[in-house]
């Protein structure tokens, strides 16, 4: 096949509006999504965002990214949203905001 007309990677297609609008949730008052989608919406390990999160702090006003309690965490645990507080690899999640899912894109 010519190289010009294979397909492309599947990570460079459109993603559906629906994927998105699944992942987010309404945390503190704000639109958020949890650190482990936004990690599998840019094809990354979860803990390797949150390392790079933390390397890079100072972008991350707490308006554009927070951490969630416990009993927010519990809380997503009762509405089904995470099967259980284990599914979270032993941390709190971190939650990020529009303004924040824009910082964190990896390109």
């Amino acid at each position: 096949m010519h190289k010009g007309l294979m397909p492309p990677p599947a990570r460079h297609l459109p993603v559906p509006v629906k994927f998105i609008e699944r992942r987010i949730y309404l945390i503190r008052r704000q639109k958020v999504m949890l650190d482990r989608d936004l990690a599998e919406l840019y094809e990354v390990k979860a803990i390797a965002l949150r390392q790079q999160v933390k390397r890079n702090q100072d972008r991350f006003p707490p308006d554009f990214m927070f951490q969630l309690t416990g009993e927010e965490a519990d809380l997503l645990v009762s509405q089904a949203v995470i099967p259980s507080r284990r599914s979270l690899g032993g941390f709190l999640p971190y939650v990020f905001t529009q303004e924040g899912v824009a910082c964190s894109h990896p390109c």
